[in-house]
């Protein structure tokens, strides 16, 4: 049995999601459409939309329904806002080095009006950077917006919001929180973060891939729509709801709400997992070098669930061949380029030297993964090591 630890790129389809994506797709009908079969798949969408909402401590009409975070990033990161019904220019986008390729992209904005802001070694994002941007923004050309992860994909480092958005609202800015690893993994609001918009995803919480949200957190500011056509999504969004994937969404995000619970055993998990390395390296003596844990000592501190590493000398596309063949499934960074092993801007953002970021690996678990899990992970890491060391 292969023991999957990598639910940083996509959790396990869960249950619940699984029943309820069923069950929507056994009904006929267009949400839009006024019919009963049309009323009844708007019920589906609706009943989602308040768990998730739920979930953030939202009301059901902050939800606005994506084909995924990416889209939701797209939409979100605008230079054309609406305010009370007006139009509200933004000039330029202010985003972390080690954003989400989603994120650092710019979305509408262009190249030119996109600002990269530093990071620490530990990923921690440069505040005074950010302060001194901020302060010298052009407000007579538009208003600045801040784009920032609530946590990172890749080393899970937790940004300190309360600090930013402080920042950000000094300067009269908009803050979009990526919050697409935070959501299940550590309790916020859209609130408490002081975000004008959060970006979510179904599939990192155990719902199907292909349908995400974007969050209003403010009821009278929303970018102008990414996507035009029909009025789906209050005007926000056109574009047919995709029923079965927005029901899997909403049932995932019930459960997710309930599963802060579990972080206490999954740190644990994630703890032991390190040890382990640490041992297992130690055993090999000056054979194999030190492992190097990014994040690890982040003020803001680190999701859970995740462990990004790197033993010098192992180069991570071996590791995760050999990790592979051995039934453990596990990652080098974010999935979501071209499949292959490149290097990270995440850990270059950090400072970490080209060779030793060549040996990142990161392990990512969730409530279904097991201590077995984590021993057949250690077991197969023991082979590499010893095989290199010899």
């Amino acid at each position: 049995m292969r023991a999957y630890l990598d639910h940083n790129a996509s959790a396990p389809l869960g249950a619940e999601a699984r029943d309820a994506m069923l069950a929507a797709l056994g009904m006929c009908g267009n949400a839009s459409s006024v019919h009963a079969e049309g009323r009844a798949a708007r019920a589906i969408v609706e009943k989602a939309r308040r768990q998730l909402a739920e979930a953030v401590g939202v009301s059901a009409g902050q939800v606005v329904f994506t084909s995924g975070a990416s889209e939701a990033a797209a939409h979100a990161l605008s230079p054309l806002l609406r305010v009370s019904g007006n139009e509200i220019p933004v000039s330029r986008l202010y985003v972390g080095a080690t954003e989400h390729a989603c994120v650092l992209a710019g979305g509408r904005f262009s190249p030119e009006a996109v600002e990269i802001l530093p990071v620490d070694a530990s990923g921690m994002l440069d505040l005074a950077a950010l302060e001194r941007a901020l302060a010298a923004h052009d407000a007579t050309a538009g208003s600045p917006m801040v784009a920032v992860q609530l946590a990172n994909n890749e080393t899970g480092v937790i940004q300190p919001m309360e600090k930013i958005a402080g920042l950000v609202h000094a300067h009269d800015g908009f803050l979009v929180v990526d919050a697409v690893q935070a959501l299940g993994r550590i309790p916020f609001s859209p609130r408490e973060l002081g975000a004008h918009f959060v970006l979510l995803s179904s599939h990192k919480i155990g719902g199907p891939q292909g349908a995400g949200a974007l969050i209003l957190a403010n009821g009278t500011i929303s970018p102008v729509p990414l996507i035009r056509g029909g009025g789906q999504e209050s005007f926000n969004r056109a574009g047919t709801e995709n029923v079965a994937a927005i029901a899997g969404f909403g049932a995932a995000a019930a459960v997710a709400a309930q599963s802060a619970g579990e972080m206490g055993a999954i740190a644990m998990l994630r703890d032991s997992i390190e040890t382990g390395i640490t041992t297992i390296c130690g055993e090999a003596g000056n054979k194999a070098g030190a492992p190097v844990f990014f994040g690890r000592d982040a003020a803001g501190g680190r999701l859970a669930n995740t462990s990004c590493f790197a033993v010098p000398g192992i180069k991570a596309e071996t590791a995760l061949i050999s990790l592979d063949l051995a039934g453990i499934a596990v990652s080098s960074g974010s999935a979501c380029s071209s499949g292959k092993v490149k290097k990270s801007h995440v850990l270059e953002a950090m400072g970490v030297d080209d060779e030793l970021a060549a040996c990142a690996l990161r392990v990512s678990t969730g409530s279904q993964t097991t201590g077995s899990d984590a021993e057949a992970f250690l077991g197969a890491f023991r082979n590499i090591v010893t095989r290199i060391a010899a």
